[in-house]
C-alpha cells in the first residue's frame, strides 16, 4: 500500500503526494480500503498502487508535524499525462534504504487541477520546491521522468539546497519545436474518446494509435491507469488542453543551460528505444559536471514502467553510492 500525503502546492494548489516506503504505508488503512481509495481516483486497477485514505496535514500545519524519517528521501515525479502510481512497480525496488514519494503533479492524478493555470515550468517547479519543504525531504534524490525529468533538472539548477542527487529518465535538453506542439495537437483529436470500456483503451493505446508501430500491451496499461469513468464513458483524469499547455512551455526551447548548472551527482537513463538518442544523452552527461549513463535494453520511453526491475538494477547502485559520498 501507499500512504497518501495532501500537500499545499506553490500557490496554494492542492496537491498529493503517495509515500511508498513499506513502515508507512503498512501501518495506515486496511487492504480494502486502500484499493477502494484507489479507484476513487485513478478509476481503474491496472497495475495502480494500493492508497491509503490516511492523510498528512497540509499547509501550515506541516512544520507542527515532524517528518517521518525512514531512509534516505527519494522524490519520483511522473511526466506529461501520467501519476505517481505509474511509479508503483519500480519503487517497491529500491529497498527499505529510501524513504520514496511519488507526486501527482498539477493537473495530473488526485491533484488539484486549476481550469486557468498556471501550467508553466515556474509552476511545476516551485511544486516540487514546495513538496519537498514542506515533507521535510531536503536534500533529495530527485528521479524524474520525461516532462518530470525536466522539472528534476530545474529545480536541481535552482534550488542546490534541496536536492541531493538527480536521475534524469529518457528526456531530452534539445528543442522539439512547433511541428512537435502540432504533432500532439492531432494527436489529442485522434482520440477516440470517450471510450466504451477500459478494454477499449487497452486496446486503441495498446494497437489502434496510430504512433503504435508494433502492439504494446504495456502502453495500453499505462494510459488505462489514467482514466476515469464518466456517465458517457470512459475519458482521460487529465485535460488534453492542459496538457498541451504545460508541453507548450517547454518544446520550443533547448534546456542545455539549466543542465549544465546542475552541481549534484546525476544519472542519465534511457530505454534502448526510447526518445532520447544515445549520441544525445552522453552529450547531456559530459555537460553535466557529475554525469553519469546508464541504458536498459529492449525498453522505450516508459521504461520505468514496463521494466522495473532492469530500472531498478541502473538507478540502484547509483542510488548506494549517493548514500556513501
Amino acid at each position: 500500500m501507499a500512504r497518501r500525503l495532501d500537500v499545499t502546492g506553490a500557490d496554494g494548489i492542492r496537491l498529493a503526494a503517495w509515500d511508498f516506503t513499506a513502515e508507512g504505508a503498512a501501518r495506515d488503512g486496511t487492504a480494502s480500503e486502500a484499493r477502494a481509495s484507489t479507484r476513487a481516483h485513478t478509476h481503474t486497477p491496472t497495475r495502480t498502487p494500493a492508497v491509503s485514505i490516511t492523510r498528512q496535514p497540509t499547509g501550515p500545519e506541516d512544520r507542527r508535524v515532524p517528518p517521518r524519517r525512514s531512509g534516505a528521501p527519494v522524490l519520483l515525479l511522473h511526466g506529461l499525462m501520467g501519476h505517481a502510481g505509474h511509479w508503483a512497480p519500480a519503487a517497491a525496488l529500491l529497498g527499505a534504504g529510501h524513504r520514496t514519494i511519488a507526486l501527482d503533479q498539477r493537473g495530473h492524478g488526485a491533484s488539484e487541477k486549476p481550469p486557468a493555470g498556471p501550467f508553466t515550468r515556474e509552476a511545476y517547479v516551485a511544486d516540487a520546491a514546495a513538496v519537498i519543504e514542506r515533507l521535510g525531504l531536503a536534500p533529495v534524490t530527485l528521479v524524474g521522468h520525461s516532462m518530470g525529468a525536466l522539472t528534476a533538472w530545474q529545480l536541481a539548477a535552482e534550488r542546490p539546497d534541496l536536492v541531493r542527487a538527480l536521475v534524469i529518465c529518457d528526456m531530452r535538453a534539445s528543442a522539439l519545436g512547433a511541428a512537435s506542439q502540432r504533432a500532439w495537437r492531432d494527436w489529442f483529436d485522434r482520440w477516440p474518446s470517450p471510450f466504451p470500456s477500459l478494454e477499449a483503451v487497452h486496446h486503441w493505446f495498446g494497437a489502434d494509435d496510430p504512433w503504435v508501430e508494433t502492439p504494446n500491451p504495456a502502453r495500453g496499461a499505462f494510459f488505462a491507469e489514467v482514466m476515469a469513468e464518466r456517465p458517457d464513458g470512459w475519458r482521460p483524469v487529465f485535460d488534453p488542453a492542459q496538457m498541451l499547455t504545460s508541453r507548450e512551455t517547454w518544446v520550443h526551447d533547448a534546456h542545455w543551460d539549466s543542465l549544465a548548472q546542475v552541481r549534484c551527482p546525476t544519472l542519465v537513463v534511457r530505454g534502448l528505444d526510447g526518445e532520447l538518442g544515445r549520441a544525445e544523452a552522453q552529450e547531456m552527461v559530459r555537460v553535466l559536471p557529475h554525469g553519469a549513463y546508464a541504458e536498459i535494453p529492449d525498453a522505450g520511453h516508459l521504461l520505468h514502467y514496463t521494466h522495473p526491475e532492469a530500472w531498478a538494477e541502473a538507478v540502484t547502485p547509483f542510488l548506494a553510492g549517493v548514500l556513501t559520498t
